[in-house]
C-alpha cells in the first residue's frame, strides 16, 4: 500500500479541496483508496462520535466504505488543549490514531491522510502534522497559496519542521493563482522551488466557485431565518455591502455576487438592491442575497415586492455589526451537497496536478 500526507503552509490554503481531488483522481487509477483525518478541529456529532467535517465530506463525495469514527479518530473540542496540558496522555492519542489508521486503510492500495493547518498545528498536545506523518510513515504533499516569494518562504519554513521529524516532502502544489498572473507565477515558482531542491507537483489557478460561500452556508453560520427566495440559496457571495451608505452611493456596488447586510428598516437600500434585478435581465443581474439584521422586517409591501424576485432574504436576530463580523469570519468549506465544487476540485486536480508524478514519487520513496 502507498500512502501520503496532505498538509498546507497555513489554514485555508485549499488543503481539503486538494485532498478531495486527489482521492477522486486515484480512484480512477487504483481499485481502492482510503482516507483519514487523524486530528480535526471543526466537527459534527455523528452517532455519539465527534467527526471532523472534512471526513464527512470525503466519505460522501468519494463514496468511501469506511467507518466515520476510523476516518476521524480525534476531533478537538473546546477545553481539549487545557485538559491535555494538565493531564494529557500522548500515548493514548497515538494509539487512537494508529488503531483508526489500520481500520481506515484496510484493503486500500492508496491511502490519503489529511492534516490540519500548517506543519506545527497540534504541537500543544504533542501531535502536530509532522508528528502524525512520521507516526504513519507518510511522505508529504504540501499545499500553498498562490504567489512567488511568500509561498516559497512558507514552504521552506514548513519543510524545516517535516525535515526535523524525518518526514520526506514529496512535492508542492501551488493553489489559487490569479488568472492574469498564472503564466508568470507558474514559471517562476517552479524555478524558485527547483533551486531549493523541491518538486512542483502542480500549479492551480484561482476559481471563485471554490473560494466563495453560498448564501445557504452563511444562513447556517449566522443561524438566520429564510423569509423568501429559497431557490436562490445556492447563489455565491463574492462581496458584501453593509447598509451604512445612501442608496445613491450603494447603487454603484449592487449586482451579481453581492450580499447586502442591512436593518429591515432601511427600505431605501433594500429597494436599491432589488433594482439590480430590473436594470439587468433576469436573476443573473440580481444581488446574491439580503440579510436583514436586528430582527426587523421591512414593510409588507416591500416584502411582497421581494417575493417577486429571485433574491433570497434572510432574517438575523443579531445587530448589523455582529452579523457582519460573523460573515467576515466565515470559513468557506466544501460541503457534501456542493456538487459543483466537488466536480470542480476533481477537474482542477486532473488538469493542473501531475497525479502520475505523485504515484511515481511514492514508488521511488518506497524503494529508497
Amino acid at each position: 500500500m502507498k500512502q501520503f500526507f496532505v498538509a498546507a503552509t497555513r489554514q485555508n490554503d485549499g488543503k481539503t479541496v486538494t485532498a478531495l481531488g486527489l482521492i477522486k483522481a486515484f480512484q480512477k487509477r487504483v481499485k481502492k483508496v482510503g482516507y483519514i483525518k487523524p486530528v480535526g478541529q471543526r466537527y459534527e456529532e455523528v452517532d455519539g462520535h465527534k467527526i471532523d467535517e472534512d471526513a464527512i465530506l470525503v466519505k460522501e463525495a468519494c463514496g468511501l466504505d469506511i467507518d466515520l469514527a476510523s476516518m476521524s479518530p480525534i476531533a478537538v473540542p473546546r477545553g481539549f488543549t487545557e485538559d491535555y496540558i494538565l493531564r494529557g496522555d500522548r500515548q493514548a492519542l497515538l494509539d487512537q490514531v494508529t488503531t483508526a489508521y489500520r481500520c481506515a486503510s484496510e484493503g486500500a492500495e492508496m491511502m490519503v491522510v489529511e492534516g490540519t493547518g500548517h506543519a506545527g498545528v497540534g504541537s500543544v498536545f504533542d501531535l502536530n502534522n509532522a508528528d502524525v506523518a512520521k507516526l504513519l510513515g507518510c511522505p508529504v504533499v504540501l499545499v500553498s497559496a498562490g504567489g512567488i516569494g511568500k509561498p516559497i518562504d512558507e514552504i521552506l519554513l514548513n519543510k524545516a519542521m517535516f525535515d526535523q521529524a524525518g518526514v520526506e516532502l514529496l512535492g508542492v502544489i501551488i493553489n489559487r493563482v490569479q488568472e492574469e498572473k498564472f503564466d508568470k507565477i507558474n514559471d517562476l515558482v517552479r524555478k524558485g522551488l527547483e533551486r531549493k531542491g523541491i518538486r512542483t507537483l502542480g500549479v492551480m489557478p484561482f476559481r471563485p466557485i471554490l473560494s466563495h460561500p453560498t448564501v445557504e452556508q452563511l444562513v447556517e453560520d449566522i443561524q438566520g431565518e429564510v423569509l423568501s427566495g429559497r431557490r436562490g440559496l445556492t447563489n455565491p457571495v463574492e462581496r458584501v455591502v453593509i447598509g451604512a451608505m445612501s442608496p445613491h452611493d450603494a447603487l454603484n456596488y449592487f449586482g451579481k455576487g453581492v450580499l447586502l447586510i442591512t436593518p429591515g428598516s432601511r427600505e431605501d437600500l433594500i429597494l436599491a438592491a432589488l433594482s439590480s434585478c430590473l436594470v439587468g435581465i433576469g436573476r443573473q443581474s440580481c444581488v446574491s442575497g439580503i440579510i436583514l439584521t436586528a430582527g426587523v422586517a421591512p414593510h409588507p409591501n416591500i416584502m411582497a415586492l421581494i417575493r417577486r424576485t429571485f433574491v433570497p432574504v434572510i432574517m438575523s436576530d443579531d445587530d448589523t455589526f455582529t452579523t457582519v463580523s460573523k460573515v467576515d469570519h466565515f470559513i468557506t468549506k466544501v460541503r457534501p451537497g456542493d456538487t459543483d465544487k466537488i466536480r470542480m476540485s476533481e477537474e482542477m486536480i486532473e488538469t493542473y496536478v501531475d497525479v502520475d508524478s505523485i504515484a511515481k514519487a511514492l514508488k521511488e520513496a518506497s524503494h529508497g
